[in-house]
């Protein structure tokens, strides 16, 4: 419950700024102009109010507990060893924490690369060996490195802003086709009821584009976890990933950093390649 709520709370503060800036700069839907400017202000308005708040929104719905003095040996070697990971990556130190989950996964996030969270579960921190944490670390530092989080977030803009524009340009010549006329088209309510049919189909496609993006930016984390720890324990946190079960707990928003994401039906709807690819392609670098 507290993260639907937190996901509808979201959803309503982008709504109200995005209307408060088309408001202050007095935007008309009516024209193509104007739809372009509403779509980009909403679509990239979200993503980037996602960002803002992507530490805060992942504590609170993953029940993140950030390690500040380490209570034992296990959670000071953990925080050590983002520390120097961070140091050889050229990145500010990370916050670093723990969320309660049996499932072998962590993630990163945040607005930027020196203002970012290492998040690992319990499962992986317990469940692991030292060097198979360590290439964990390093994936999900490589991707604070590499500025994933930003890249993400401009293509997120970019497909929500022509999710946007191009639903209501094709529900707009659809109007113009079964006018009658008196040039009476479609009413609101079936209008409305078309623009989210197409915001629907046109957000499948979009979400193509993401997921392939998003496999690729895991293969660039995987070799920069390499880079970090060495390939031997980056393969081997793989490895024992592709033994554990399917990951499932971890909001679609925090997936999408973390190192182990969730299997689908296509490939071409993950967010993560199959391990089995990104143990090959380690393998197969030099």
């Amino acid at each position: 419950m507290k993260r639907i709520f937190l996901l509808i709370a979201t959803n309503m503060a982008i709504l109200l700024v995005a209307s408060i800036v088309m408001s202050i700069l007095g935007v008309n839907t009516s024209s193509m102009g104007g739809l372009l400017i509403f779509a980009a202000i909403f679509g990239f308005g979200g993503a980037f109010i996602s960002l803002a708040i992507s530490k805060w929104m992942a504590k609170r719905a993953m029940g993140c507990e950030v390690i500040t003095n380490p209570r034992d040996e296990t959670e000071r070697w953990l925080v050590q060893t983002v520390a120097r990971q961070a140091e050889t990556a050229g990145i500010k130190m990370p916050e670093v924490a723990i969320y309660q989950s049996q499932e072998l996964n962590a993630f990163a996030t945040g607005p930027s690369k020196d203002n970012a969270l290492v998040a690992v579960s319990s499962g992986l921190l317990y469940g692991m060996t030292k060097d198979e944490i360590e290439g964990v670390l390093a994936h999900e530092v490589s991707h604070v490195a590499n500025g994933d989080m930003v890249t993400l977030t401009l293509i997120q803009g970019v497909m929500n802003t022509f999710v946007i524009f191009a639903a209501r340009v094709v529900a707009g010549i659809i109007n113009n086709f079964v006018s009658n006329d008196e040039g009476e088209g479609l009413g609101m309510f079936a209008y409305m009821a078309v623009v989210f049919v197409l915001d629907m189909l046109f957000g499948i496609l979009a979400s193509f584009v993401v997921a392939y993006f998003s496999r690729i930016r895991e293969f660039k984390a995987d070799e920069g976890g390499a880079a970090l720890a060495g390939k031997h324990k980056m393969i081997a946190a793989l490895e024992r990933l592709r033994q554990g079960p399917e990951t499932g707990e971890m909001p679609a928003q925090m997936a999408a950093f973390g190192i182990n994401g969730k299997r689908s039906i296509s490939e071409l709807l993950m967010s993560h390649p199959p391990l089995e690819k990104r143990i090959a392609a380690l393998k197969a670098r030099p």
